[in-house]
This record gives C-alpha cells, sequence and structure tokens, in this order.
C-alpha cells in the first residue's frame, strides 16, 4: 500500500484514453512567502470554445481577467479550492498544493472521467488522472484552471493589499522580491505569512530575538 499522499507522474500516466467529461487541474501560489495556495478544475464544453486559452503566466492581467469571466460562463462546471497558510506550515508546500488540486476535483459538480493535472506529480484522487508537465500551455482545460486559479489568488492579493498595504502586496502577490523582503525585515511578519519558507521564518525569529 502507497503511503505517500501523491504519486509521482509515472506511476499513473495513462496509456489509454477514456471515454466522458474530461477535467484540467492547474494551481497558484506555490513559491509566494504569503497567503494561500489556490487550485481550480475545469470541465470545458466543446461546443462552446474559448478563444485564447493559454498559460495564464503567458497572459496579461486584463486578458486574464476577461478569459476568467468568459471561462466561469461557458464551461460545464468548473471549481476553485485552495489550502490555507496553516495547512502550507502544517503539511509543507508541496502536499498543500495537492490537497487543494484534490478538493478542486471533489468540487466540481459533474464528475469527470479523466483528470489532467499539470506538472509532474498527481494528489489523490478517486478517479483516472494523468500529470502533464507544461500542461497549462498545452491542454485548453489545464489553461482554463491554471487562469481561474490565478486571477483568484490575485484577487485576495488586492484584498489582503488593502488591509496591509505597505507590504506591496497589489506589486508583487506574495512573492519574495527585494520590496517584499525589505517589509519582512521592518515590519515584521503577518499571520498570512508562511512560517515554514525560510525568510518568514528568520523575520519571525528576529522579531522575537531568536536566532536560526
Amino acid at each position: 500500500m502507497r503511503s505517500k499522499k501523491f504519486l509521482k507522474a509515472e506511476q499513473a500516466a495513462l496509456a489509454w484514453d477514456v471515454p466522458g467529461l474530461v477535467a484540467g487541474v492547474d494551481e497558484a501560489g506555490r513559491g509566494p512567502l504569503a497567503g494561500p495556495v489556490v487550485a481550480a478544475a475545469v470541465i470545458l464544453d466543446d461546443r462552446a470554445p474559448i478563444k485564447g486559452l493559454a498559460d495564464s503566466k503567458a497572459l496579461t492581467a486584463l486578458k486574464r481577467e476577461r478569459l476568467y469571466d468568459e471561462i466561469r460562463a461557458k464551461a460545464l462546471c468548473c471549481s476553485i479550492a485552495l489550502a490555507s497558510v496553516e495547512e502550507i506550515d502544517k503539511l509543507n508546500i508541496l502536499q498543500a498544493t495537492m490537497l487543494a488540486m484534490q478538493r478542486s476535483v471533489e468540487g466540481l459538480r459533474l464528475k469527470p472521467t479523466k483528470v489532467l493535472v499539470d506538472g509532474n506529480r498527481l494528489p489523490s484522487l478517486k478517479v483516472l488522472a494523468e500529470a502533464i508537465v507544461s500542461g497549462d500551455a498545452l491542454v485548453p482545460a489545464i489553461s482554463a484552471a491554471s487562469i481561474l486559479a490565478k486571477v483568484t489568488r490575485d484577487r485576495m492579493l488586492e484584498e489582503l493589499h488593502a488591509q496591509h498595504p505597505d507590504y506591496g502586496f497589489d506589486r508583487h502577490k506574495g512573492y519574495g522580491t527585494a520590496q517584499h523582503l525589505k517589509a519582512l525585515e521592518t515590519l515584521g511578519p503577518l499571520a498570512v505569512h508562511r512560517r515554514s519558507f525560510a525568510p518568514v521564518a528568520r523575520a519571525w525569529a528576529a522579531r522575537n530575538g531568536e536566532h536560526l
């Protein structure tokens, strides 16, 4: 019996195809020092094609916002889920990402017969699944999921900026930029910062007079 909560892609890659609904899954926010990791699952409607789908990182913010609305309007169904900062610190970022992906698939109103996941790892799912490296640029359903996840997380960080404007969350979206690291050093970490990430751990220790 496998004890790991996720599978390596080579252990689960499918050599066959199955008829039925196919869901694409992707995440946003594995690398940042703050905020949750967000995952999305999307089942597209072949009868309602969406032009311009691509890896969310290759699109402008305006284009992502427009596609977000179109995906929500035209997809057969979609689901957005997250793993919290607390879960990231407890489980580690990889396991938390897998958990968010699992939740996004489980949240789909329609049950897919196959799930295509961006990357080289698979969450634990009760359905056939395949990991596809660079899938967000190759598979439209994964591209759509990447856009939903990215836009959702960016909106969360915009809200966080409104609460804590001195940290610059509207610009760096939680990533470890020079501006963000400086804010951590001068202002200290917030509850939304991931304490298991080294720069945050150092800032937290310095704030409490500890040494790492």
